[in-house]
């Protein structure tokens, strides 16, 4: 359907990702006042200031299409509206009250000082009362999220947002720390994508060395507290993914779950972490052996939607820049979904060179970094960088750790608990921290 170009143009802007009484009430008064275009938000403009949208944006376009009163849906890419309203030039904007103030204080005089070009009005409806946003957001998340939809989310994030962040969760208590913690900054809410199934931090927490000692049957444990407590995509840690004919099971078993994606590393025997560098003994695999592996695993999925990703120790185990970019180039051909940079430098100089060429590539994925050692580089420097997923792999527990550790020898010092209350939460927020039931209704 087309907009009727009789009558007067009325243009609404909005991401209808749960549609409400709200939406349809400026629809419906749109209407009275001529033939009505909705700029729908993209993903890319939703996730640039808030959470990904429940639906992608083809199936909100789908939604928004059939209501009564819709003429015609356009994508609106950003959240300033001005490069639609230069387009249509239309005769009405409609929007509710209720931007006003705050974040969107700013583009509501855009929208006013754009449409005084052409003589055009800005209508604004009565915010509906009752209808909160955030609490149905809210209801969804309790109601929780389906393997599938899970799965799919984080290849969305990767195409939506400059950079996905991505935090370790290593049992149900973590992972909704994962999931609810939020921060607003300069008028943005800032939040976790989603969360890393560490084996460092699987092994740790279960008080074993990350030597593989752990085995996937025991990690798929730790999975499943996490789906039950969160909604947001899941990044597993496979070590070097084993054999090839067991990494394709696993790749099979955790599509089946809905985790999102696995990240392997080319290394070969016996597991030893990245961090030691080449104090250890650690051998890299051939590149030939390493593509094998990776086309087993994208042979076993059934879905594109699984992620296999390779990780590079080329800089760990000190073979060089041109070796890391060598592998990057092979396994990229070998249809990997994604590659990952690691570095144990305290500095992100070798990050940022190795960026820095992966950017001259005629054919790339989607990159991954994870500064534990050189902490200092912000978020937004690695997206300018070329840096596309960032993960704090183990950030967590090794926050956690110190904490239990004073408490415990404050508890033996003072002989009671009282000494240690600074660094623990009170016993009512334990009992608040985590819901007692699941709503059926």
């Amino acid at each position: 359907m087309t907009a009727d170009k009789n009558k007067k143009r009325v243009y609404v802007g909005m991401s209808a990702d749960i549609i409400h009484p709200g939406h349809l009430n400026i629809i419906n008064e749109a209407s009275k006042l001529g033939s009505v275009t909705v700029g729908l938000l993209t993903d890319e403009a939703i996730a640039s200031y808030k959470r990904l949208p429940y639906l992608e944006f083809s199936h909100r376009k789908s939604v928004v299409e059939k209501i009564k009163g819709v003429d015609e849906v356009i994508p609106q890419h950003t959240l300033d509206y001005r490069p639609n309203l230069e387009k249509i030039k239309p005769d009405f904007v409609v929007h509710g009250d209720d931007w006003k103030d705050g974040v969107q204080k700013e583009i509501r005089q855009q929208v006013i000082d754009t449409l005084s070009k052409w003589s055009g009005r800005l209508v604004e409806v009565p915010y509906t009362k009752g209808i909160s946003s955030t609490m149905l957001n809210k209801a969804v998340k309790e109601v929780g999220t389906t393997p599938e939809v899970r799965l799919k989310r984080l290849r969305r994030l990767i195409a939506s947002k400059d950079i996905v962040r991505i935090i370790e969760a290593h049992n149900g208590l973590t992972g909704l720390i994962a999931e609810k913690t939020a921060v607003d900054v300069n008028g943005r809410r800032m939040e976790f994508d989603g969360m890393w199934a560490s084996s460092l931090t699987d092994s740790t927490s279960k008080g074993k060395p990350d030597i593989e000692a752990v085995d996937i049957s025991a990690r798929m444990n730790n999975i499943n507290d996490l789906m039950e407590v969160t909604t947001k995509p899941i990044i597993f840690d496979g070590d070097t993914g084993g054999k090839p004919e067991h990494f394709v099971f696993t790749v099979r078993t955790l599509e089946r779950l809905g985790v999102s994606a696995i990240i392997i590393e080319d290394k070969v025997g016996l597991k030893k972490n990245s961090l030691f560098g080449t104090s250890v003994k650690q051998k890299q695999d051939s590149i030939e052996s390493f593509c094998r592996k990776i086309q087993a695993g994208k042979k076993a999925r059934v879905t594109s939607d699984f992620m296999i990703i390779a990780r590079i120790e080329s800089l760990i185990l000190k073979t060089g820049m041109e070796d890391a970019l060598k592998r990057a180039s092979a396994y990229i051909e070998a249809g990997v979904d994604g590659i990952m940079i690691h570095s144990k430098s305290e500095k992100p100089d070798e990050i940022l060179k190795f960026c820095e060429n992966y950017d001259r590539f005629s054919k790339k994925v989607p990159l991954v970094a994870v500064p534990s050692t050189y902490d200092t580089i912000t978020d937004e420097e690695l997206s300018s960088a070329g840096v596309d997923v960032v993960i704090y792999a183990n950030q967590l527990i090794r926050s956690a750790y110190p904490a239990m550790v004073d408490t415990a020898k404050k508890i033996l010092t003072h002989s009671r608990a009282y000494e240690a209350r600074e660094n623990m939460m009170s016993i009512k927020e334990i009992i608040n921290l985590i819901p007692d039931c699941i709503n059926n209704d």
